[in-house]
């Protein structure tokens, strides 16, 4: 099923709709709500920002936090499976093969991308969430200014003075059971937040089970007016088998079936990750106020892989700390308002190899140890911005961030000359941005942004085949250029956000497959990003009882290699691979009285270049879901709630993550991993307020 960009703008104007919140509240989703408006948000500065919400994720399922960030215009993730997500921003990591990179992610303000620039979203959980920030581009001074952006991620908290007690039980298709249990406390001066969830699945795949518990404290003390204590402890541990990605020829004949290498030896992996953080808000005046934060995580990842990769023992150790000073200062006859401050991390890294072993049964065993690395690395961000009211309604900010990142590779398995210990420092980079902003009318505002962005190599891409730190690999540096407006009508029911943009990158980060599931980094050249964001919602309020929510969200890629040679073989002129030319997320939301909402929203992601040369795409697709449900406040201490919502309704048949330019090594290429068909959840909520 097809549907034209025009006709989709035309006939879904989008809408979410934010509803009153009463101050005793047992939960942030206790009532029937509506959602919010994808809204911009000015935190920092006049640095446009993109915000969903807890209300927002009521659009999908429990278990889905991916659905939930691909409504942001720009903002595309390749989901391989609950455990294998691939975020890109504005085609920003299209070409890394697996995982997350080229953007910070912060929770709760804490840095928890790694020392190589990987981010794992799919460890954090969706329903202890209250809002997901998107800052898309190299635009966050404050937070890295990394090409691809920066995602905050922000924990629940209780709404106004009230101790409560929740639990949301999620069961499912392939085997799904999740469950929420939470205890929120605020009394003016103690804030404490605890959730404790449970989620397993088998998965509609072959070896795809998930299993993951997690637990999160997240607690604040005022101690008066002037000083805030707060502590924030994350905890998870999950363990996931790997189904991996299929060749066309599989995809279409048995889309359950787990790659081979990976079935044959029962391939999994397993995480065991610690966050903790403490951080301390004091206010010097009504004009100054300081929020440090320490740190420490603790990742053990273990993963079970064929051969000839092998086993892989990894160990990363982070620690850091984050101050920013924000205040205000006379400028001219105006208040400026101005930021500044640094974010030092620090990580030790330390990874082990092992032959894989086959059998006849139980999979594989763990056989001799053929490499043990341990690798220090830092990084250093200094940052500042100020604000300028030029005049009542116009307004300019100035910003820079400074980055310094270095790595110590340590090869503590080989002796003699045959070991690779090594150090790369890069070069101090200076990472200007320039905002201004118009406020045309009270319901029309402009906005423009130049700024200057930059990636790290990951590990991978610093090594070498032989695995000795390469010398000649560069960071990635882009500059950004970006044009937008914000626009209400109709007292503020119709609001549309739109953005322009063009961002041009050199020294192109490509991973280069020098073996079945290896790859190395190297710099090859230069790319375009160009693209169109439309945002649009409208609220019908057809009687004080029925309300309807149309929204859409649209993204218009043109990106291509202005400057690439690969293997002698040239390149430019290309699409840039891993990037969907149209994506469009579009959907009515539907509110009954105070407590029945109906949601439906379909998303629809056009073809996908696989190879650089352009000759293959991946097949379109559209995907519809919807949830429906009735919250009722039963008394003044109880509320109950039970939803129900199907995915994929009419069981189209898709890859919901690709990869590019697979090799073949003796086989057919391995480009797709197999969407989720037609299935179904069901919850039910409980909460008692103190």
């Amino acid at each position: 099923m097809k549907f034209t960009p025009l006709l989709i703008l035309l006939l879904s104007f989008a809408a979410w709709s934010q509803s009153t919140i009463e101050n005793d509240s047992i939960t942030q989703l206790d009532e029937v709500i509506l959602l919010d408006a994808l809204k911009s948000k000015k935190s920092l500065g006049i640095e446009p920002s993109l915000v969903i919400s807890a209300k927002t994720f009521q659009n999908y399922s429990p278990a889905d936090i991916v659905s939930s960030v691909n409504q942001i215009p720009g903002v595309f993730v390749f989901s391989g499976a609950i455990n294998t997500n691939r975020i890109t921003v504005r085609g920003i990591g299209s070409r890394t093969a697996f995982g997350t990179d080229k953007l910070r992610l912060y929770y709760n303000e804490i840095p928890v991308t790694d020392g190589s620039g990987f981010s794992t979203i799919e460890a954090f959980d969706l329903e202890n969430l209250s809002q997901i920030e998107v800052v898309k581009g190299p635009k966050a001074t404050s937070f890295g200014s990394n090409l691809g952006g920066a995602i905050i991620l922000t924990p629940k908290e209780a709404l106004g003075k009230a101790t409560n007690f929740n639990n949301n039980l999620t069961v499912g298709s392939f085997g799904l059971v999740k469950n929420n249990l939470s205890f929120n406390h605020f009394d003016g001066k103690l804030r404490i937040g605890l959730q404790y969830g449970h989620m397993s699945m088998n998965g509609y795949r072959d070896n795809s089970n998930f299993d993951r518990d997690g637990i999160l404290l997240n607690t604040s003390f005022k101690i008066n007016e002037k000083n805030t204590i707060g502590l924030l402890i994350n905890h998870i541990d999950y363990t996931a088998h790997i189904a991996s990605s299929l060749g066309i020829t599989a995809l279409m004949e048995n889309p359950k079936q787990a790659a081979a290498n990976w079935g044959g030896v029962s391939g999994f992996e397993t995480n065991n990750y610690t966050l903790t953080g403490i951080n301390y808000s004091h206010y010097f005046s009504n004009s100054l106020k300081n929020t440090t934060s320490v740190f420490y995580s603790y990742l053990d990842h273990f993963e079970r892989r064929p051969r000839p990769l092998g086993f892989l023992d990894e160990i990363t150790k982070g620690f850091g700390a984050r101050t920013k000073f924000s205040g205000t200062f006379n400028a001219f006859t105006a208040l400026a308002e101005y930021h500044f401050g640094g974010e030092l991390y620090k990580d030790e890294y330390n990874w082990a190899l092992f032959e894989t072993l086959t059998q006849p049964e139980n999979g594989s065993l763990k056989g001799p140890q053929f490499a043990n690395n341990k690798e220090f690395r830092e990084q250093l961000n200094l940052f500042g911005s100020v604000l300028f009211p030029l005049t009542e309604k116009l307004k300019t900010q100035i910003g820079v961030n400074i980055n310094k990142t270095s790595y110590d590779f340590r090869d503590r398995f080989n002796t003699g000359p045959n070991n690779q210990s090594a150090e790369r420092s890069f070069k101090t980079i200076v990472l200007p941005n320039f905002n201004i902003t118009y406020e045309a009318t009270d319901n029309i505002e402009l906005f423009s942004n130049i700024s200057r962005g930059f990636s790290n190599p990951t590990v991978e891409q610093t090594l070498t085949p032989d695995g000795v730190i390469n010398p000649d690999i560069s960071q990635e540096t882009g500059m950004n250029y970006e044009i937008g407006t914000d626009l209400f009508l109709d007292d503020k029911k119709f609001h549309l956000n739109l953005n322009l943009y063009q961002m041009n990158v050199k020294n192109l980060l490509v991973a280069e497959r020098v073996a079945e599931d290896q790859y190395i980094g190297r710099n090859a050249g230069k790319t375009r990003h160009r693209g169109l964001e439309i945002y649009m919602d409208y609220l019908w309020d057809l009687s004080p009882n029925f309300h309807l929510s149309p929204f859409v969200s649209y993204t218009l890629n043109d990106h291509e290699f202005l400057d690439f040679t690969d293997e002698d073989e040239d390149y430019s002129g290309n699409p840039l691979t891993g990037v969907p030319k149209q994506q469009r997320t579009a959907g009515i939301q539907l509110k009954l009285f105070k407590d029945f909402y109906w949601n439906t929203t379909h998303r629809h992601v056009s073809e996908i270049p696989l190879r650089d040369d352009n000759s293959l795409e991946s097949e379109p697709y559209t995907v519809f879901t919807t949830r429906m449900g009735y919250h009722k406040k039963l008394s003044d201490k109880f509320t109950l709630g039970a939803d129900f919502g199907i995915d994929n309704i009419f069981d189209e048949k898709y890859a919901s993550s690709v990869l590019i330019n697979a090799g073949s090594f003796g086989g057919e290429p391995r480009y797709y991993y197999p969407g989720n068909p037609r299935n179904y959840y069901t919850s039910l909520r409980l909460g008692y307020r103190l």
